[in-house]
């Protein structure tokens, strides 16, 4: 009678931790159907491409951020260097780069544009990694200063002011910007295509490469990592490259979308890349997480966002319904990695 109680017990348990794990793409239905009924036009093929030209946004600062959030850190500097990118590649194309010793202005090609751009924008995740391995600064105090620095430098590049109709000159040879955000490949805008390579390209490297098991070891256990010889330095200066990286390239996206660049554009955007990845199951202490849950978290952000705005919730009730979203995402993380041990351990006594 005992055997057949424990069994039981077992099978509640491990229906338990299914659901758990199922928790996001649950929660990405239940969505839908409520916002169906709710929301006008919420699943016209217009919406829908909305919706998801808005996740790839999100999903790609989420990608960088669980990077991050694996290996043991934070990073709150993402939303300003979108604002940021956006900047330096409105302000190459309007302004050029003015060389005033020489009394010259250089225009560069869209393409050499946006190469500049992702680096300035892996420059400062290097900054960010720097900061966090050499002197010691904890993760959210870096980031967090950075994540004033890369705003001022965003307000400084126009004095505040947006760089409006960011369309190039032919004369000039920097026209075509705007495909990056307007143009489409099999139907399907070029950003979803992005975020769909760049997903492909980052869980390939966690699960299947050297860095992405040291990316957890170091975010698992960092002394146990070093003793083991990984190089926690290099590793946590990489995962930052690579979130200014996926920051830079929404940058790139946006201003190309709107065909204008705003400084404070990406203003909180830090707060839906930690909400997708959080919602994706990556565990805030580090360690635990996958691109693919982070993608279902990304598109939760996104249909909640786009399904409040068409039902005219206002913006400030999204705030708070977006931070009781993170907050209720971490007690039922850590829910579930209390309801794992429980088990592990009933499984281990027999």
């Amino acid at each position: 009678m005992s055997e057949l109680a424990t069994s039981e017990k077992d099978k509640n348990l491990s229906l338990g931790m299914l659901l758990l794990k199922a928790r996001t793409f649950i929660a990405l239905i239940i969505l839908f159907i409520v916002f169906s009924f709710l929301a006008p036009n919420f699943l016209s093929t217009n919406s829908l491409i909305l919706i998801a030209k808005h996740v790839a946004l999100y999903a790609l600062l989420g990608i960088g951020m669980t990077l991050v959030i694996i290996s043991g850190g934070i990073d709150l500097s993402v939303g300003s260097i979108v604002g940021f990118a956006g900047m330096i590649a409105g302000g190459f194309i309007n302004q050029g780069l003015r060389l005033s010793m020489f009394g010259v202005t250089i225009y560069f090609s869209v393409p050499v544009i946006i190469v500049i751009t992702l680096i300035l924008g892996v420059l400062l995740g290097a900054i960010n990694g720097f900061v966090i391995t050499r002197f010691n600064v904890a993760p959210f105090i870096a980031t967090l200063g950075s994540m004033y620095v890369a705003r001022g430098f965003a307000l400084i590049r126009s004095n505040g002011e947006t760089f409006a109709n960011i369309t190039g000159n032919p004369k000039l040879g920097n026209i075509g910007f705007e495909i990056l955000g307007a143009g489409r490949i099999l139907g399907l805008p070029i950003s979803i295509w992005i975020m769909i390579i760049v997903g492909f390209a980052t869980a390939y490297i966690l699960k299947k490469t050297p860095l992405g098991w040291h990316i957890f070891a170091v975010g698992g256990n960092e002394k146990a990592a070093e003793y083991s010889g990984i190089r926690v330095k290099k590793v946590k200066m990489i995962v930052y490259m690579i979130s200014g990286l996926c920051a830079a390239m929404v940058g790139l996206i946006v201003s190309s979308e709107l065909v204008a660049a705003h400084p404070q554009t990406g203003n909180t955007w830090e707060m839906n890349a930690i909400a997708a990845a959080v919602l994706g199951g990556t565990s805030m202490v580090g360690g635990i997480g996958t691109i693919g849950g982070t993608l279902i978290g990304a598109f939760v952000i996104g249909v909640l966002n786009d399904g409040m705005v068409m039902m005219g919730v206002s913006e400030f009730w999204q705030m708070v319904i977006k931070g009781f979203v993170i907050v209720i995402a971490v007690i039922v993380d850590q829910f579930q990695r209390n309801l794992q041990n429980k088990f592990a351990l009933q499984r281990k006594n027999g």
